[in-house]
């Protein structure tokens, strides 16, 4: 048997192993379906945005 590789979800916080590498954060398959069905009037999309913002800090910590 083998060992699933997992990463952190910059959005959700779990470990997941399918989902979408962004430079060096990593977005799992559900928080990206839900984060392209988000409206941009959502509350939530704010919360995306934040999220997605960790990204550009950690590059240029």
């Amino acid at each position: 048997m083998y060992e699933v590789d997992t990463q952190h979800c910059i959005i959700c916080g779990q470990e997941k192993a399918d989902g979408i590498r962004i430079i060096t954060g990593f977005v799992c398959e559900g928080c990206e379906a839900e984060m392209v069905r988000t409206d941009v009037k959502d509350d939530k999309y704010l919360f995306f945005v934040h999220q997605l913002k960790q990204i550009w800090i950690q590059k240029n910590a």
